[in-house]
């Protein structure tokens, strides 16, 4: 199993950042970050494009659209060292066509007639629900962002306390929040298929192999014995 997830790691890191070759000439953040900011004109575009200005398709256009500018805002802040290096252009579009590009799926089939004319995403409690899920998902995964940030520019090492103190990946939990949202407005369930790939397919393999390296630690015992892997108190 351990060899296994070693050779998925490798194969998504080189598929990601060096397919086909050539010069590293894009900054995976600048990718991420193109794909975020423009995921607000997006909506609003399929929007004017399929005339839906429905309740539904304004809330997501609020969420979504809002996400993408707070991602950007997060890596002006407090950027991540792990979005920092350069990729290939092959590596760029691969990461859009397998991750970043099927985001742009779920208000697709929001505001088309694709599922039907009788589709029109949650209702009044789906959409409440979406607004809480999306609003704590993203205070924990900037407050767990900028915890990292600050903690380790002055202090290398591993982290145990405030959001790390009771999961030891509050960022995921809060990315997984802020996507499960968006597929709540839908209220279908290809969007949760397209979350389940990216979540299984990627950010699985990316936690075990931030485990291993956290597992290197001296305190690494103790504060695994101590924390939950993804939510508080359950998991």
């Amino acid at each position: 199993m351990s060899t296994f997830i070693t050779s998925i790691h490798k194969a998504t890191h080189y598929l990601s950042h060096d397919l086909l070759g050539g010069p590293r000439t894009l900054k995976f953040s600048w990718v991420i970050n193109f794909q975020k900011g423009m995921t607000a004109f997006w909506v609003l575009g399929l929007m004017v494009y399929f005339e839906n200005y429905s309740t539904q398709a304004w809330v997501y256009l609020a969420l979504h659209g809002s996400y993408g500018f707070a991602w950007i805002l997060k890596d002006l802040v407090f950027p991540d060292a792990k979005w920092k290096p350069r990729i290939t252009f092959g590596g760029a579009i691969m990461a859009v066509l397998t991750v970043l590009g099927p985001y742009w799926a779920a208000p697709y089939l929001l505001t088309s007639p694709v599922l039907g004319a009788t589709h029109q995403g949650a209702g009044w409690i789906g959409m409440t629900l979406a607004i809480f899920t999306y609003s704590l998902g993203l205070a924990i995964m900037l407050s767990a962002d900028a915890q990292k940030y600050y903690t380790l520019k002055h202090q290398k090492g591993l982290i145990t306390s405030g959001m790390f103190g009771l999961i030891r990946h509050p960022n995921y939990l809060g990315e997984m929040m802020i996507y499960g949202s968006f597929a709540i407005v839908v209220g279908h369930w290809i969007p949760w298929a397209i979350l389940a790939w990216v979540w299984f397919g990627y950010f699985s393999v990316n936690i075990i192999m931030k485990e291993r390296s956290m597992s290197r630690y001296p305190e690494w015992t103790v504060y695994k014995s101590q924390s939950k892997y993804l939510i508080p108190y359950i998991f």
